[in-house]
């Protein structure tokens, strides 16, 4: 039946249009007597032709009265009515979910059958629906029929066109009735309720963990498989998300394009990113419970964590060397490999690791971001600002099992074992006299040469 609207808004009658019947009396076997001039495509009715005429002609006679969009004939605009009425008249006996068509209901069923009757005969994926196919065709083909007339960017399908014309209108039509929050697809809406519904639907088989989105938990199983399909051109390491890998390749560039709005330091990533703006509203720091260490967020203490915990579940298969964490794991490696990813712009000299390439780069800036608390001296690196602060506490803790005399750092402890020992390694090539350490020799040379500069031609050490 034609709609109020449909047949109020038909402006002319239409025009003729040809038919070419090729047999008038049907029969039993499905003849189509009517085909169009155009394409040569057949019709068992004349209406089916005059329907079929109209995507030729670009005619659009039936056009909706709340938003004047046009149809070419009545049911697509009958369907498109629901759109704007909510009327949803087709519902699934398996879910419940309603649909304004029954061609959706009939693809919609599929998921809960497993049914997919349309196949690509280029690679074999099958779909559900022949839409999803015609859309899927145009991967192998390359064809974007759908053009954006405001930047001229194509796309495969029209609903991804539509989605992206919102970008140029700013457009949101989709509203939460929780929050009101609006959004430019169904899709994003639908992401976005969880977050008042708290549901976690799609769940992990191997280790019962939930997700809200399929896509997330397709990436969480990759973990299990083993599969890292995206590797870094620059250090050879494999990460199994393409997110992720952009978020290392920054590593490398120094890229760093998410700047704070309240301190404008700027961050490689997003969850650095978050996780910082957290740091200016928060009141209450995390606390480590074995050593009263505070930290901001609790990524950073369950990693600090670690290092009171004996366990080194990661292996070196080169030296069997174990490690807490599995990116001092990979550090480790690279000392085998040789690889020294991280170069410094300044000077170009590598390293093996980012921490070490940022405490290199502050011999050129200058920055000494660590202080003491207790005289304002500061240090460039924190393991300099611990010992500084031992002369403070007077803290000595590294103590010589033959005297019994301690220091504050290992290498003097190291430096005065050697007394006992009576091993002098390092000798004066000029008078033979040997030091127990080389900057005793240092010392020693510059009374033969005083004033000059020491080359290193000069010192030998004894084996």
């Amino acid at each position: 039946m034609f709609s109020s609207a449909a047949q109020g808004r038909r402006s002319h009658s239409l025009p003729p249009v040809p038919l070419l019947p090729i047999r008038r009396e049907r029969g039993g076997g499905g003849e189509k007597p009517y085909s169009c001039s155009i394409c040569g495509k057949g019709f068992a009715s004349s209406s089916n032709l005059i329907k079929h005429k109209r995507i030729h002609t670009g005619e659009k006679p039936f056009s909706c009265s709340t938003c004047g969009k046009s149809f070419t004939n009545t049911s697509d605009l009958v369907k498109h009515e629901r759109v704007h009425t909510g009327e949803k008249p087709f519902c699934c006996s398996e879910c419940g979910k309603y649909f304004l068509c029954s061609s959706n209901l009939a693809a919609h069923q599929r998921r809960h059958t497993g049914e997919k009757p349309y196949s690509c005969f280029e690679c074999g994926k099958r779909f559900i629906s022949s839409s999803h196919l015609v859309i899927h065709q145009r991967t192998h083909t390359g064809e974007k029929p759908y053009s954006c007339p405001t930047c001229g960017k194509c796309f495969t399908n029209a609903s991804d066109l539509s989605k992206h014309q919102r970008l140029h209108r700013e457009e949101k039509p989709y509203s939460c009735v929780n929050c009101e929050k609006s959004f430019k697809s169904t899709s994003d809406l639908a992401k976005h309720k969880i977050v008042h519904t708290k549901e976690r639907p799609y769940a992990c088989k191997q280790c019962g963990k939930c997700f809200t989105n399929p896509s997330y938990l397709i990436k969480h199983g990759k973990m299990y498989a083993g599969e890292k399909p995206n590797s870094c051109p620059d250090c050879g390491v494999s990460f199994t998300r393409s997110s992720n890998l952009k978020a290392h390749q920054r590593t490398h560039t120094g890229e760093k394009p998410y700047t704070c709005p309240l301190c404008i330091k700027c961050f490689s990533n997003t969850e650095h990113f978050l996780q910082h703006q957290k740091s200016h509203f928060k009141s209450d720091p995390l606390i480590c419970v074995e050593c009263g260490k505070n930290f901001p967020y609790k990524s950073h203490l369950l990693r600090h964590q670690k290092i009171h915990m004996e366990e080194r579940p990661f292996s070196c298969l080169d030296c069997g060397k174990s490690f807490k964490l599995n990116s001092n794991l990979l550090s480790h490696q690279r000392i085998h490999t040789g690889k020294k990813p991280f170069s410094c712009s300044d000077c170009g000299k590598c390293f093996i690791s980012k921490s070490e390439l940022v405490k290199h780069r502050r011999i050129h800036t200058g920055e000494k971001p660590y202080p003491c608390l207790e005289c304002g001296r500061c240090f460039s690196r924190v393991s300099n600002l611990i010992d500084h602060n031992k002369i403070h506490t007077g803290e000595k803790p590294h103590c010589c099992s033959e005297c019994g005399k301690c220091f504050r750092r290992h290498s003097n402890l190291l430096s005065h074992q050697k007394t006992h020992t009576i091993d002098k390694v390092y000798a004066c090539q000029e008078c033979s006299t040997c030091f127990l350490t080389n900057s005793e020799l240092l010392k020693h040379q510059k009374t033969h040469s005083e004033g000059n500069t020491i080359s290193p031609q000069t010192m030998v050490t004894v084996m």
